[in-house]
């Protein structure tokens, strides 16, 4: 996979390699649980659990600390081999975009910002369209918005891990019957506004399978930049 060659300078974009790990220690570090080796958000904001490094032996106590026995986790990044009694579930990989050159925020007349009273229509239109994991306190790690017809939210997206230099763009999703209107495309671009007005810089997270939005995103004027294992995990 080719890396990206139009990186803003200034930033540093080593972060990116463990963004969980950097939200929770940086800009996210009220949302967090844990210790120096494992961390994780409260489980009605967000499932990421992160690890400073894999290569402290010490990193599966303070798993098993944080989790609990028998817990089921999602894990990301260079996973080494399970210790005995962890058992993997599934296994897969995703495709880390972020933002070039190309890429030309602009602000959507229409999107509207959502909050707590909009959680039940965010919840219904994401399990609708599961564009990945989205619970009730979500919406509070960063700016959400959507675009309402005759009332009601038909599309939405908006930011999730914050690290420094960087937002995550997420939850992007459109209800079936108003797709191919170009609505996802207008809330990312309003996203990645008003996420460059604060400084930072642009990244997303898909499948390697979701080869459809991933041409989507490239050809708004994101670029691939890593391929990123993720595995779930059921401790002892």
């Amino acid at each position: 996979m080719s890396e990206v060659t139009q990186m803003p300078s200034h930033l540093d974009a080593t972060v990116l390699d463990n963004a969980a790990w950097h939200a929770l220690s940086g800009p996210h570090a009220a949302f967090a649980e844990g210790d120096g080796l494992a961390r994780r958000y409260h489980p009605d904001v967000a499932p990421f659990v992160a690890v400073r490094t894999w290569d402290d032996p010490r990193v599966w106590a303070s798993l098993s600390d944080l989790v609990g026995p028998g817990a089921q986790i999602g894990l990301s990044g260079d996973i080494p081999e399970f210790p005995d009694g962890w058992q993997e579930l599934w296994r897969g990989e995703g495709v880390q975009l972020v933002e070039t050159g190309s890429l030309h925020p602009v602000p959507d007349a229409e999107a509207v910002l959502l909050g707590e009273g909009d959680v039940p229509e965010m919840l219904a239109l994401v399990e609708r369209n599961k564009p990945g994991p989205f619970l009730p306190r979500t919406h509070e790690l960063g700016r959400y918005v959507g675009i309402r017809r005759d009332g009601r939210l038909v599309a939405m997206a908006g930011e999730r891990l914050r690290l420094p230099g960087w937002t995550e763009i997420s939850a992007v999703s459109t209800d079936d019957a108003y797709r191919r209107q170009g609505f996802a495309s207008r809330l990312v671009l309003d996203v990645a506004f008003h996420i460059q007005q604060r400084g930072d810089r642009a990244l997303m997270h898909a499948a390697a399978t979701n080869v459809t939005a991933i041409a989507a995103y490239e050809r708004l004027g994101f670029a691939r930049r890593r391929l990123t294992t993720f595995a779930g995990v059921q401790l002892p």
